[in-house]
């Protein structure tokens, strides 16, 4: 059976859904359980997580997922969620780094505040999350296990895009630190049987859309904004969250055995499209 996860823990952050709908950590744990995983969810929003587990008991994938709430961008909330789940399932063979959101402001507009929070959502949670995973991991490899694999979720936000003219000045750095945190870990530890890859999504349909980009973008007409979205990609679409679920499934899995320290570009040609 390719992609094949039955005997794996998965540990998914930001593994619940802002507003009705999927969002990228919600379909991943949902598609990585789809495939056998046992998946262990974290979000800082436990009725998010509620609306995860309602969604696997749908698909009577109950036996698959668990989770509790945790916030990413604390040292000991993270701890805490990680020997948790070594302690409840044994064993951590895939770790999502899915927590992060944007914030407009260039470094003339945007407070120092919410400077570091932004860089503390996207940035330290990943470094958070894989320093209190990587240790169970080695742990494995040691054992004669086969280590694990992380993906971590950048955005194309790190590029020179900038799409509609929004500046997100420490959305941009702190995505571009993912993309070059991951190939440094990923080849500190190339040798210890983990990898470590980034999935890049670029415009997509998710519930962020309406609940929190309409807003920070000033616009009423949430239709028009859709629709602008969608033609700014050259496919003609945004993408959704299965699309980015699909990318992470894939380098998480033995068919990705071979691939580390690299980025999976997901979106539609828009990034290859931008001017220059």
């Amino acid at each position: 059976m390719p992609l094949d996860f039955h005997g794996k823990v998965a540990f998914v952050t930001g593994a619940g859904s802002i507003g009705e709908g999927w969002g990228n950590g919600k379909a991943t744990a949902v598609l990585l359980a789809r495939q056998g995983a046992k998946v262990f969810g974290t979000d800082i929003n436990p009725e998010a997580l509620t609306d995860t587990g309602s969604a696997m008991a749908r698909e009577n994938l109950s036996g698959h997922w668990s989770s509790c709430q945790c916030d990413a961008t604390s040292g000991k909330s993270v701890e805490a969620a990680v020997a948790r789940c070594d302690r409840e399932l044994g064993r951590i063979d895939i770790l999502v780094n899915n927590v992060g959101g944007s914030a407009p402001g260039d470094p003339i507009t945007m407070s120092e505040e919410l400077w570091e929070k932004q860089i503390a959502l996207n940035l330290d949670s990943v470094f958070l999350n894989c320093k209190h995973v990587l240790p169970v991991m080695l742990r494995q490899f040691e054992e004669g296990g086969s280590g694990g694999a992380i993906v971590n979720i950048g955005s194309v936000g790190s590029m020179t895009f900038q799409m509609g003219g929004r500046v997100s000045a420490a959305y941009a750095a702190s995505k571009a630190a993912v993309e070059a945190f991951s190939r440094s870990t990923a080849i500190a530890f190339a040798k210890k049987g983990i990898r470590v890859n980034t999935v890049i999504p670029g415009s997509m349909h998710t519930p962020l859309v309406e609940n929190r980009l309409a807003r920070q973008l000033g616009k009423d007409d949430l239709a028009k904004l859709i629709a602008e979205r969608n033609a700014s990609v050259p496919m003609g679409r945004m993408g959704d969250a299965w699309d980015v679920a699909n990318a992470v499934m894939f380098l998480a899995s033995d068919e990705a055995r071979y691939i580390t320290a690299t980025q999976l570009v997901v979106d539609g040609g828009l990034t290859a499209a931008r001017p220059a």
